[in-house]
């Protein structure tokens, strides 16, 4: 069989017409009859079932057809892929990850390679969680995974990128939903989704808060139809923050918990390429720089509420220094020059250039304390 007689045989099995088939391909009836004779004496079995004019699948005709699409899906992709790179860059990097937000600083890392390696394509090649097939068979060069989780697999290595909290998942309309944290004793009287492949710190949660708590539970399959299951009111749930994503109507709450994912990258040993090497190098930075997945300024609204929540256990007051304002504030008898010291002051702004035909001017500060 050619592509050509699978793009014949998918088109009848999408109209269930040879008439209307062969109109679409562009091709008489008679000569799509006469490929679809030679293919069924090819494979040996019956795909279509002849009734009159009807025609219908056969058993081993739609489990054939359902594989030959995927086929045909993926060589659609590698012919794209080739052509990308066959016209513009002269070499391929494959980054497989469960989900987008598992590296949400990959699309920094890529612009930052680019920079050094203009010729080198970076793509994400997404697939279920907790799948390696792929990286093992050398489909993927790179690979999204927990620290440890293929520490014992021989060649391979593992790069540490960041930390993610175990995070509460309920509708954003749930009493819950306007908590900073929350924690086991929140749970009470609550149904909790378990299953769908946890990984073991997340069961480790789940069944100690269904042991100490009033919480009842209920299986789902995977984390979509646990996110299907929230969002009708069926129950909440507890997830990695790394799988955190933008969709609308949910809320995720961090969870008062010790537990956390330790998340990282991992390349084979003899991995030698100098820009595969240097995406990882890339990667390490720009997690150091943001401190995980989470956007400077979520980081800084977290430091604020653990410190809300310091205050309210005791552990600190409110004359206490904050550690991101202290950051922030400009040395000890310097004025920070990108900002004003006063709302109205602009003695501490640059200069404009003053528009033609006006004079530059700076609008008078009314604060005593202002030089």
């Amino acid at each position: 069989m050619d592509f050509k007689q699978i793009d014949y045989l998918l088109e009848i099995r999408r109209t269930m017409s040879l008439n209307r088939a062969a109109e679409s391909l562009k091709v008489s009836q008679p000569t799509l009859s006469y490929q679809l004779r030679r293919i069924e004496a090819e494979v040996g079995f019956d795909i279509f079932e002849r009734t009159g004019r009807s025609l219908s699948l056969t058993p081993a005709g739609e489990q054939f057809c359902i594989h030959l699409s995927a086929i045909r899906t993926e060589m659609r992709k590698a012919v794209e892929q080739c052509q990308n790179i066959g016209g513009r860059y002269r070499e391929g990097i494959r980054v497989g990850l469960p989900v987008r937000p598992a590296l949400r600083l990959l699309p920094e890392a890529i612009r930052r390679l680019s920079r050094e390696f203009p010729d080198v394509l970076v793509t994400p090649v997404f697939h279920p969680y907790d799948e390696f097939d792929r990286f093992l068979a050398g489909e993927t060069d790179l690979e999204f995974t927990e620290m440890g989780r293929m520490s014992r697999t021989p060649g391979v290595r593992e790069v540490h990128l960041y930390y993610s909290a175990i995070y509460l998942i309920v509708r954003d309309d749930d009493p819950l939903a306007s908590r900073a944290m929350v924690g086991e004793e929140d749970l009470s009287g609550r149904t909790l989704m378990v299953g769908g492949g946890s990984p073991p710190q997340l069961e480790a949660v789940q069944r100690r808060v269904i042991e100490s708590s009033d919480v009842g539970y209920y299986n789902s399959h995977d984390h979509d139809t646990t996110l299907v299951n929230v969002a009708v009111g069926s129950g909440v749930c507890l997830s990695p923050g790394f799988l955190r994503g933008d969709d609308p109507g949910y809320r995720w709450i961090p969870f008062d918990c010790p537990e956390r994912f330790d998340c990282g990258i991992c390349a084979m040993e003899k991995e030698d390429r100098p820009s595969v090497l240097r995406l990882i190098e890339i990667l390490e930075e720009v997690h150091s720089e943001y401190s995980g997945p989470m956007r400077p300024g979520a980081r800084r609204a977290w430091e604020r509420v653990r410190r809300v929540a310091m205050i309210l256990a005791g552990y600190a007051t409110a004359a206490t220094p904050d550690p991101w304002r202290s950051a922030l504030a400009a040395p000890e008898g310097l004025s920070a020059p990108h900002r004003p010291r006063h709302p109205s002051c602009m003695r501490d702004r640059p200069a404009r250039r003053p528009r033609r035909g006006r004079t530059a001017r700076t609008s008078p500060c009314a604060s005593p304390s202002c030089p």
